[in-house]
């Protein structure tokens, strides 16, 4: 049987860049202690039980037997044990049977979790964005009978979005929902819907974005709609898997191509107004995926760095064998990948910690796409630099780099493609609230120490610059890039400002090496 190397929670390094360089004791209900103890114990969780089960369910993977997906052996009994455990309801409200814990310790299980076993992540990471979802558009009932599931893990979640030619332009969608009293009928197919169906729960809560106008309303036409796997009588749902897409990676995480054949559904939240409770689902999400690239690098680093210091090649000054970790481009490497994985933590949890004060999120819905492009870029760095770094077992399976680099490609595609993103950092970013977003993150430039100020004023000029184009789309890759390139600046000052404080060799290490990193695998 295939097994995965071994997996190292970066719990240390969380939790420095949540307390020194993000200062979350700022979030109302911190609890220094309490956030050690709750990711500690994740992390190790994730170790013993979920870590394992990665290196054999991407050789395993999923299949569809008898129109019904079966996931890798070992899988549904974890994700009962991660249920169990309360992992599910981390974030929701008490009054649901949450525990109600802030963002800043979500966000490190989410990390620690990708990193462990990124396709389980992906089938049960859903339903925070769910529940959410539920909490600021479903109705009282709806909350009362969808949330309690989703969170005792009797429930999983999925975004119902994509349809075949409506990818990202999801003004063309051609699912439609017709009511049918209190309820409505569902018609249409969808594809690449993540955990799409799974033999881990007893149903799904499909959330499902339907079109209640015209197709010349385009997307003012767009609802969004609860659509459970099966119905309060205990039938299944007009639901039907059509197939298994086979993928680079994330083997057993089922991509799915789901038909809603009259499907019964509920409308959350207003008809017409799909897209904006969409967006709301969809940003939660993409801060996840942003350290999904993050958990990726960590786990590249540490798989070349662990490979590194056990294989002797060459000889030191001395005319004695040395381990390659005693190699300058190695060094460089190796370091590289760590910064990825140190800077983007940090940067992410920066956007989460403001994003949570008075008035912070227009601060947060800036720094959300800037964060998704820059880190998981940051992942395929890192996940291809530690393959460099073991060489010829870097591309063997058994060694786990090659399974970490397949599983991160597909970071810079989901959830917006980078290439929309940064279209969104050249357009919506700029003018919304009358460039509130922009002053705000010039504002957090400069705050970050007197080094930043001609940073800051270089991209204010060319903000202005940008906005001011008839052609941003011509200008959105390059602005993206010199956007995170000051997001990427600013982290590092304050990253090397906590080493400082803190003695932190490593990190005053890697600043030196981030720095210089500023102009190279950016494009």
């Amino acid at each position: 049987m295939t097994t995965s190397p071994e997996f190292h929670a970066p719990v240390e390094d969380i939790l420095f860049s949540l307390e020194h360089v993000a200062r979350a004791s700022r979030i109302p209900d911190w609890d220094a202690e309490l956030a050690r103890e709750v990711i500690s114990h994740f992390a190790a969780f994730a170790e013993e039980r979920i870590a394992p089960l990665n290196a054999p369910g991407d050789v395993e993977g999923c299949r569809l037997e008898d129109g019904r997906v079966r996931m890798p052996t070992g899988f549904g009994d974890v994700f009962r044990e991660l249920a169990e455990q309360g992992w599910q309801g981390l974030a929701a409200p008490e009054e649901f049977g949450g525990q109600n814990l802030n963002v800043a310790i979500n966000g490190a299980i989410c990390e620690i979790f990708a990193g462990a076993n990124h396709s389980l992540q992906m089938v049960a990471g859903l339903v925070p964005g769910a529940i959410s979802t539920l909490l600021r558009f479903g109705s009282e009932d709806q909350q009362r009978r969808f949330i309690p599931p989703l969170i005792e893990g009797r429930w999983l979640a999925t975004m119902a979005l994509t349809e075949a030619g409506a990818g990202s332009d999801l003004s063309v969608i051609r699912t439609r929902a017709t009511r049918e009293g209190d309820r409505w009928r569902i018609e249409g197919e969808k594809i690449f819907i993540s955990g799409g169906d799974q033999d881990m729960s007893e149903g799904i809560l499909h959330l499902v974005l339907a079109r209640t106008g015209s197709m010349e309303d385009g997307s003012r036409g767009l609802s969004l709609f609860a659509c459970p796997s099966h119905l309060a009588d205990g039938s299944r749902n007009r639901i039907s898997v059509l197939r298994i897409e086979e993928k680079l990676g994330l083997h057993a995480s089922p991509t799915c191509q789901l038909a809603f054949d009259g499907a019964e559904g509920e409308l959350l939240g207003e008809e017409g107004m799909g897209l904006r409770a969409m967006f709301a689902l969809m940003n939660h999400a993409r801060l996840d995926v942003a350290l999904q690239g993050v958990a990726h690098a960590a786990r590249g680093a540490d798989l070349a760095q662990r490979y590194a210091a056990e294989r002797r090649q060459g000889r030191g000054a001395s005319g004695q064998p040395v381990t390659i970790d005693r190699h300058a481009d190695v060094v460089r490497m190796i370091e590289e990948a760590d910064a990825w994985a140190v800077g983007g933590r940090a940067l992410v949890h920066l956007a989460m910690v403001e994003g949570s004060q008075p008035g912070g999120e227009t601060f947060l819905s800036f720094m959300t796409p800037v964060c998704k492009w820059l880190c998981t870029e940051g992942g395929i760095r890192a996940a291809d630099l530690a393959i460099q770094v073991m060489g010829g077992y870097g591309y063997l399976r058994e060694y786990g780099a090659e399974q970490n680099w397949r599983d991160v490609r597909i970071c810079a595609i989901y959830e917006g493609t980078n290439g929309i993103h940064a279209l969104t950092n050249a357009t919506r970013s700029l003018k919304s609230e009358g460039g509130a977003g922009a002053a705000a993150f010039a504002a957090f430039l400069r705050a970050s120490g007197p080094e930043l100020d001609d940073v800051a004023r270089t991209w204010e000029e060319e903000a202005r610059r940008v906005a001011a184009s008839p052609a941003p789309a011509e200008e959105a890759h390059g602005f993206m890039r010199l956007t995170a390139m000051a997001a990427w600046r600013a982290a590092w000052a304050r990253l090397e400002k906590a080493a400082r404080e803190q003695g932190h060799e490593r990190y005053l290490k890697l600043a030196r090496r981030a720095v210089s990193m500023s102009g190279v695998g950016w494009e």
